[in-house]
C-alpha cells in the first residue's frame, strides 16, 4: 500500500498485476508458518485485496506498456513470483516476470526493489549484468544467495536506498531488517518510488538516437534495431502516457507479492 500511494504522489499511474496462478501454499502471518491443510488460493483474486480489484494478470503486459516496474515484495516474491521459499539458490523466476525483467534491462527502464524482492533482480539479472542490490546486511541467507547468483550485494541502512545507476536499478531493505518501523519503511520506499520515477523521467526526456535513413545506406538494407523500450509490474503510469504505459509498482500476485 505504501508503493501504491507515494506512486500517486509521485505523479505516477498504477498498474498492478499479478500472474493468473494459484498459491502454492498460505502463510499464517501470525504463527509465521506455512497454514497446514489451507484450501488453494487464487493469485490473482488474493492480489485484488491490495488493488481493490484493478489487477491484470501479467501475461497480459507486454513491456511497452509500462514505463517502469516496482516490487514491493512479501511472501509472494518467494513463493508466488518464484520458488525461492522451496529452492533457495537454485529457484526458478516466474516466466512472466522474468520477461518483463529482461526487457525492462534491454531498453532501459528502471526497476524497484523492496524488502525480499532484490532475490528476483538476482536470480534474473545477476548473470546478465551483475545487478548491484541490497537486502539492508550482507551476512542474511538472502544476500549471500544473492551473491552466488551473481549479483553485487552492498550493505544499506534501514532507511536509505541502493541506485546501481548502470542497470537503472534501485532497491530497499524495508522488512528485512526485523526491528523496522512502518514509518522507516515509509520513508525509504518514498526515496526508492520517486528516484524510479525520474529515472524514467530523464530516460523519456533524453533525445532518442535518429536511425539512418534507408536511402543513405549504400547496399540498401535497412538498420533493424530499434532505440524504443518498455516494461512491466505493479506499475506507475504517468499523466500523458498512451493508454497502459506504466512508471513503477511491479507485480504483488497475492500472498504479499506486489
Amino acid at each position: 500500500m505504501l508503493t501504491l500511494y507515494w506512486v500517486e504522489r509521485a505523479g505516477g499511474r498504477p498498474i498492478c498485476m499479478a500472474p493468473a496462478a494459484v498459491q502454492p501454499r498460505v502463510f499464517d502471518h501470525l504463527a509465521r508458518v506455512p497454514e497446514a491443510g489451507a484450501s488453494p488460493r487464487q493469485v490473482m483474486a488474493e492480489a485484488a485485496r491490495i488493488a481493490r480489484g484493478q489487477v491484470r494478470d501479467i501475461a497480459s503486459v507486454r513491456d511497452n506498456d509500462v514505463d517502469a516496474l516496482i516490487f514491493p515484495g512479501g511472501q509472494g516474491v518467494t513463493t508466488v513470483l518464484s520458488n525461492y521459499a522451496e529452492k533457495g539458490v537454485v529457484c526458478e523466476v516466474h516466466p512472466e516476470v522474468t520477461r518483463l525483467l529482461k526487457a525492462m534491462l534491454q531498453r532501459r527502464r528502471p526497476m524497484g526493489f523492496v524488502c525480499v524482492s532484490p532475490i528476483l533482480a538476482a536470480r534474473v539479472l545477476g548473470p546478465a549484468a551483475g545487478v548491484r542490490i541490497t537486502f539492508g546486511t550482507k551476512a542474511c541467507e538472502e544476500a549471500k544467495h544473492a551473491a552466488v547468483m551473481g549479483a553485487d550485494v552492498r550493505p544499506c541502512p534501514l532507511r536509505e536506498i541502493l541506485v546501481d545507476q548502470k542497470n537503472r536499478v534501485v532497491s530497499t531493505p524495508a522488512y528485512m531488517y526485523d526491528d523496522a518501523r512502518l514509518s522507516d519503511v515509509g520513508f525509504s520506499i518514498e526515496r526508492l518510488v520517486r528516484q524510479v520515477i525520474a529515472l524514467a523521467r530523464d530516460r523519456q526526456q533524453r533525445p532518442q538516437p535518429t536511425l539512418p535513413d534507408r536511402g543513405n545506406r549504400p547496399d540498401g538494407a535497412t538498420d533493424s534495431s530499434s532505440p524504443g523500450g518498455g516494461a512491466g509490474g505493479v506499475t506507475v503510469r504517468r499523466p500523458g502516457n498512451r493508454e497502459g504505459a506504466a512508471a513503477s509498482q511491479p507485480t504483488h500476485p497475492g500472498g504479499g507479492s506486489s
